[in-house]
C-alpha cells in the first residue's frame, strides 16, 4: 500500500491550494477579539459605524434632538404631566407595533393590524356591555380572536402561498366590515369608568417608591443581563464586554430611569399602562434573543431556503408569527379603547396602521427581514408620539405632523438601506 505524502509541512490540509506569500487573508470582524477597556470600546464602536452597524444610535439621537427642540419652543413639553400623558399615549400603538416587528423580521408585512385592533376592542365592549360577560373573560376572548384571525392570515400565506400583502389587505377590509357589524347601529360603546379595562390606562401608582422601585428593578435587570451575558461569552472564549463598560452602560440607564421616575412622581406617579408595555417588551425580547423560536424567526428573515434546509418548519413558524401579530393587534386595540374610554366605528382606522408600521421601521427594524429588535417599537413610538405631542403643544396642524412623520420614516428607511449596503461592502451582509 502506498501512502500519499503530505506536502503542507503541517500548516494545512493536504489538498489546500497554494497561497501567495503577499496575499491578504480576509477575516470576519466578528471573530476579532477587541482590546479590553474604553480604548477597545471606542475602536469597536468606530468599526461598527464604518461597517454600517448603527443599531439604535440614529433613533436615540433623533429622540434627543426632537425633545431638545420642542423643549426650547415650549418648556411644557418636558413637564411631568406631558411626559406622563406621552407614556400612556404610545402604549396601544406600541403594542401593535411589537407584532409588526415580528412580521418584519420575516421580511413580510401585515396590513390587517389596524382593523384587527378595532375588531378586538368592539368584541370586548359588546361582550361586556350587551351580554354581561365579565371584563376579564371578554378581554381573553378578544385576544384569542385576534390570534385566531392572525393565524388564518398566516395559513393562507404560508400554506396556500398567497402573498402576505394580499392576504392582510383582504383582512384589513374584511375585519373592518366585521367590526362595523359587531358594533351595530350604536356606533360607539362606552366602557365602564370603574371597570377593569378602563383601569389599565387610568391607574397610577401614586406612591413614590413605585416609580423609583421600577427604575431600580430595570437597572438591576439590565446589569445582571449584561454581566451574565459577558461571563458566558468569556467562558466560551469569544469577545465580551469588560466590566468597566457594563458599569458605564448601567450608569447611563440609571440616570435616564431615575430621571423619568422623578418626573412621573412630580405628577401623579407611575402609570400602569407603560409598565404593561415594558413587561411585554421584556418577555418578547427574551423570546427573540434567547429562545430557539426567536432564532428561527430571524433565520427565516435572512434566508427562507437556508432555514428550510436547516430543518426549520417554515410553515409553522410563519403561521405562529402572524398569530402573534394578530394577538398583539388585539392587545393594542384593547389598550387604545381603555385610554379613550370607548370602542367606536373609528377604532383601528385613520393613521393607526401607518403609525404602527412606521414605529417599527423608525425604531430600527429592517424592512428587508432578519434584523431588528422588539425595543424598536418603543423607540419608534417615542419618536412618533413626541412629534405628535410637540405639535399639539405648539398648535401645529395635523397635516404638518403627517409630513414630518413621513419624512422621519423615509429617513429611517434610507438609513436602513445604506446600512445594509455598507455591511455588504464590509463582508457582513
Amino acid at each position: 500500500m502506498t501512502t500519499e505524502i503530505d506536502k503542507t509541512n503541517g500548516d494545512g490540509p493536504p489538498d489546500a491550494a497554494p497561497v501567495a506569500g503577499d496575499a491578504i487573508t480576509a477575516v470576519d470582524p466578528r471573530l476579532l477579539v477587541r482590546q479590553e477597556g474604553f480604548r477597545g470600546y471606542v475602536q469597536e464602536f468606530g468599526r461598527k459605524l464604518r461597517s454600517g452597524e448603527l443599531g439604535a444610535l440614529p433613533v436615540i439621537v433623533g429622540i434627543a434632538v426632537i425633545w431638545a427642540v420642542y423643549q426650547f419652543k415650549d418648556d411644557a413639553f418636558l413637564s411631568p404631566k406631558n411626559l406622563s400623558d406621552l407614556s400612556i399615549l404610545i402604549v396601544g400603538t406600541g403594542l401593535i407595533s411589537v407584532g409588526i416587528v415580528f412580521v418584519l423580521l420575516l421580511g413580510e408585512i401585515d396590513l390587517s393590524v389596524g382593523s384587527l385592533s378595532g375588531l378586538a376592542a368592539a368584541t370586548m365592549a359588546v361582550l361586556t356591555t350587551r351580554h354581561g360577560v365579565p371584563e376579564g373573560l371578554a378581554v381573553l376572548i378578544a385576544l384569542a380572536l385576534g390570534a385566531a384571525l392572525g393565524a388564518l392570515h398566516g395559513f393562507f400565506f404560508a400554506k396556500i402561498g398567497v402573498p402576505a400583502f394580499v392576504v392582510t389587505l383582504a383582512g384589513l377590509l374584511a375585519w373592518n366590515g366585521l367590526m362595523l357589524q359587531v358594533l351595530g347601529t350604536t356606533g360607539t360603546i362606552d366602557l365602564d369608568d370603574d371597570g377593569f379595562v378602563q383601569t389599565l390606562s387610568s391607574h397610577y401608582f401614586s406612591q413614590l417608591i413605585a416609580a423609583y422601585g421600577a427604575a431600580t428593578v430595570a437597572v438591576a435587570v439590565f446589569f445582571l443581563a449584561q454581566f451574565l451575558g459577558a461571563r458566558r461569552r468569556k467562558a466560551a472564549g469569544i469577545p465580551s464586554r469588560p466590566l468597566s463598560e457594563i458599569l458605564v452602560r448601567t450608569a447611563v440607564l440609571a440616570v435616564i430611569a431615575y430621571a423619568a421616575a422623578w418626573r412621573l412622581n412630580e405628577y401623579m406617579g407611575l402609570p400602569l399602562a407603560p409598565v404593561i408595555l415594558v413587561v411585554v417588551l421584556l418577555v418578547l425580547d427574551f423570546v427573540v434573543r434567547r429562545t430557539s423560536y426567536g432564532r428561527k424567526v430571524i433565520a427565516l428573515g435572512g434566508s427562507v431556503e437556508a432555514a428550510r434546509r436547516a430543518g426549520i418548519n417554515v410553515v409553522a413558524v410563519r403561521i405562529s408569527v402572524f398569530a402573534l401579530s394578530g394577538f398583539m393587534a388585539a392587545f393594542g386595540g384593547i389598550m387604545i379603547a381603555s385610554r379613550i374610554g370607548s370602542a367606536s366605528q373609528q377604532a383601528g382606522t385613520g393613521n393607526l396602521l401607518m403609525e404602527a408600521i412606521a414605529a417599527a421601521v423608525i425604531g430600527g427594524t429592517s424592512l428587508f427581514g432578519g434584523r431588528g429588535s422588539v425595543w424598536s417599537a418603543l423607540l419608534g413610538m417615542l419618536v412618533i408620539g413626541s412629534i405628535a405631542s410637540g405639535m399639539s403643544l405648539l398648535g401645529v396642524a395635523n397635516s404638518v405632523q403627517y409630513m414630518i412623520t413621513g419624512a422621519v420614516l423615509l429617513a429611517a428607511v434610507v438609513i436602513d438601506s445604506v446600512s445594509r449596503r455598507t455591511q455588504r461592502s464590509a463582508g457582513r451582509g
